[in-house]
């Protein structure tokens, strides 16, 4: 009975914390690497708020007496061709790539609201024309869309943000549509249906409420997506200025032509490229398991850990001779 008590007590002491502190203290219990993940992102977010603060120099401060200037005490990371100090246009770098990140992401994540849930909602021809138009978009190469609609509007964050958040909204209305449908089926909407609430109220009340954890879900998975597709089109030269620090530009343009005389300029890039992305997709990963009811398992909703701890209970309240004809 012993372990029996282990577990209400348990679920006593998460029904007194706060959602958040629930969460958060899930994330860590089961989720290492999505807790990895966590940090990372608050390191990005961090950074890139408090740019000025943190980068030793300006983004476009120029040392002439300082071209390719090997790591050292004054410039830890070493300098760029131009003589600028690649450790704040990495941190700059980071501030970019939030605001780029968070606001096409927020713009594709209306977009897929906007197109998923009247298309799951209402079905029909309505859902059939919405499908195929979205085909019809996505059926074109991403990248080549992307720089076609960038050499059309010019370089520039807001061009940027509006062209990314558009074109990835599409993608993203497909696992909306996906939760909408499953929602609509319960018996909740049926019932707030036959009493005569209007479509948008059942939207507001019940769709919208029940499929936060796939929106959630999505938004967090599309920021990595995102970051990338930014730093690839900085890249090929379609992105940003070059005057704007930003990770994709600092592998492009003159650059490229000195990587070889010093491979710093492409390593830190494209370090914090890389795990900046991989902290944002094992963050989304956990956030999944653990917004996702179907995903969560265990006992009282506490995933692993409650699972661990039914069967310590289990094994701790059955007799020894129960347990071994179980065997």
């Amino acid at each position: 009975m012993s372990g029996v008590t282990d577990i209400s007590l348990q679920g006593a002491e998460e029904k007194r914390r706060s959602p958040l502190a629930g969460f958060f203290v899930r994330l860590v219990r089961e989720k290492p690497l999505g807790t990895i993940g966590a940090i990372v992102v608050l390191i990005l977010l961090f950074a890139g708020i408090f740019a000025n603060l943190l980068a030793p120099y300006g983004m476009n401060e120029i040392h002439l007496d300082a071209l390719l200037a090997s790591p050292s005490r004054q410039y830890l990371l070493g300098t760029d061709q131009l003589g600028r100090d690649i450790l704040s246009r990495i941190i700059y770098g980071a501030r970019v790539s939030v605001i780029i990140g968070l606001s096409a992401a927020t713009l594709s994540i209306l977009i897929a609201v906007i197109i998923g849930v009247p298309s799951g909602f209402f079905g029909g021809k309505f859902d059939l024309l919405m499908q195929r138009f979205v085909d019809a978009v996505m059926a074109f190469p991403g990248l080549l869309i992307l720089i076609t609609v960038m050499s059309i509007v010019g370089q520039g964050m807001a061009q940027i943000v509006l062209v990314l958040g558009i074109f990835g909204g599409f993608p993203g209305s497909r696992v909306v549509r996906s939760a909408v449908i499953s929602v609509k089926e319960n018996l909740y909407v049926t019932a707030a249906q036959a009493i005569g609430s209007p479509t948008t109220r059942v939207l507001s009340r019940h769709i919208l409420p029940n499929i936060m954890a796939p929106i959630i879900i999505v938004f967090t998975t599309s920021i990595g997506g995102i970051i990338l597709s930014e730093a690839s089109l900085s890249f090929l030269g379609f992105g940003l200025p070059p005057d704007v620090a930003s990770w994709g530009g600092m592998l492009s343009g003159d650059g490229r032509r000195f990587m070889e005389l010093a491979p710093r300029l492409a390593l830190w890039p494209g370090l914090c490229l890389s795990v900046v992305v991989y902290g944002l997709n094992m963050f989304g990963d956990a956030l999944r398991d653990l917004l996702d009811p179907r995903l969560r398992g265990g006992v009282g909703g506490v995933g692993a850990h409650g699972r661990k701890l039914a069967q310590k209970a289990l094994k701790r309240g059955r007799p020894k001779r129960q347990r071994l004809s179980s065997l």
